[in-house]
């Protein structure tokens, strides 16, 4: 398999070299050349195996010629051993209009970003002896990516991580788990801006190709195509359970940077029956605005209770752009160059209207978050996360207003555990969620992080001041 950028200048490079890269040299991202496809009958097949099993067995088409399946399982079985539920990514039935709701909190952070970033750590381990280098990992993150990146890549000798966060924009729960992780060759850094000024610092320092080469950078973001696809597994894994392939499913995902979205897309690409993607947002509604106006309009951040999708810049929206596009890189280039300077990009009709065949999009704003959260209590007896509630509300809306048939599940992912968002969950259901047991102490961990200028030269300085081996 190998990987070309959706700007059309980098590739075809391998599976590994696209992993370490991250970001395409053309400021693009990396995609595979063509989709792998499974049948009915192969998917069927699916239904006995173990999620690790299941992982490798849809992650070995995107690694052909460089890792075995078997290796795939053996990453798989090692990333996933910590989880606390058997099932990895266990799925409650709500028995009302045929809902369900996937919970992707069973990792170390309580995060759905485990999921990905425990076996991107392996990978980048293999790939790294593999090629005898070091790396420097640069991410930006609305709360949860930098949580999980940290602690799958605590102390790896091969590996730096830095992490830059917006200052004061993410729960008190999220910042303590960057912030009191204390390893060699761990680094959370508070930006002074909101999370598209770390998303675009990222995307510049990569730009920068002197010091992209002198550090060795590269990325966990969704932004490396590496990252969604152990995401891809748990779309494989819920369908599964509801009667796919025999039928087609639907899903509703809290999203704001669009890779869990992409995640599911690719899935119905490699042939999982899914008939429709409920992209559900908060307040930050440019995906939701996109998907009813054809219109891509950036607008200021705006924070919320579901912190993690305050993003207006959905940087993962450009593969599905890509592709819409019949895969014209110069023509996706144009538009994000446009987007880039005038914050502002439309599509032709035909375009919108084979995207609008696919998706659906809603918007929630905390008070509705706060009401579907009391909702949720109250008739399942279930206390969800503010983003999970953005989620469900989505599904809920999809159903009540026909666009999905009562007879197609619609799966609900739950991204979040709710002790990571105490103050909203508890004014929302009257509870207050605990944490599990092995983050009980988190509050009182120490902290340790730096406060940096939204600055690109500032923060380049102090990678390089810091990184090991400098």
């Amino acid at each position: 398999m190998e990987y070309i950028s959706t700007r059309g200048q980098d590739g075809p490079l391998s599976y590994e070299q696209a992993l370490l890269n991250g970001l395409a040299r053309d400021g693009g991202l990396y995609l595979p050349t063509s989709w792998p496809k499974f049948t009915k009958a192969e998917i069927a097949s699916m239904k006995g195996l173990s999620y690790a099993e299941l992982a490798a067995r849809i992650m070995a088409p995107f690694t052909q010629g460089e890792v075995s399946e078997d290796e795939l399982r053996v990453m798989a079985e090692d990333a996933y051993s910590g989880f606390t539920h058997p099932d990895v990514a266990p799925l409650t039935s709500l028995h009302e209009d045929n809902l369900h709701v996937l919970e992707l909190f069973s990792g170390p952070t309580i995060a759905f970003k485990d999921y990905a970033m425990q076996f991107l750590s392996r990978a980048f381990d293999r790939a790294l002896k593999s090629a005898g280098k070091r790396a420097v990992i640069l991410g930006a993150t609305s709360g949860d990516t930098g949580s999980a990146a940290l602690e799958a890549f605590k102390g790896r000798e091969a590996v730096d991580v830095f992490i830059l966060f917006p200052e004061g924009r993410v729960s008190p729960v999220q910042q303590k788990q960057m912030t009191s992780v204390k390893a060699d060759g761990a680094h959370a850094i508070a930006l002074k801006g909101d999370f598209d000024d770390c998303q675009a610092l990222v995307k510049a320092a990569f730009n920068d190709g002197d010091f992209r080469d002198k550090v060795g950078l590269s990325a966990v973001n969704s932004i490396n195509w590496a990252r969604l696809m152990p995401q891809v597994v748990y779309y494989f894994a819920s369908a599964l359970k509801v009667g796919a392939p025999e039928k087609s499913v639907a899903f509703s995902v809290p999203t704001g940077n669009f890779g869990n979205v992409f995640a599911g897309w690719v899935a119905s690409q490699m042939g999982l029956p899914i008939e429709k993607f409920i992209v559900a947002s908060n307040r930050n509604d440019i995906l939701t605005r996109f998907f009813e106006s054809g219109v891509m309009a950036r607008d200021g951040v705006n924070p919320s209770l579901s912190p993690s999708m305050d993003i207006q810049v959905s940087s993962n929206f450009e593969r599905l752009l890509f592709e819409m596009l019949g895969r014209d890189g110069k023509a996706t280039a144009a538009l994000m160059a446009q987007f880039a300077q005038t914050g502002t990009f439309d599509v032709a009709p035909e375009v919108m209207d084979a995207m609008q065949a696919k998706f659906a999009a809603y918007r929630l704003d905390d008070e509705g978050t706060l009401a579907e959260i009391k909702r949720t209590k109250e008739t399942y007896n279930m206390v969800i996360d503010p983003h999970s509630a953005v989620g469900l509300y989505g599904a809920r809306m999809a159903r009540e207003q026909g666009l999905v048939g009562d007879d197609v599940p619609i799966i609900a992912l739950a991204c979040a555990h709710p002790a990571k968002f105490p103050d909203a969950v508890t004014k929302g259901s009257g509870t207050v969620p605990e944490l599990p047991a092995h983050l009980a102490d988190l509050m009182e961990r120490t902290e340790h992080f730096e406060i940096v200028d939204n600055d690109l030269a500032k923060v380049q300085e102090h990678l390089l001041a810091t990184r090991r081996g400098a």
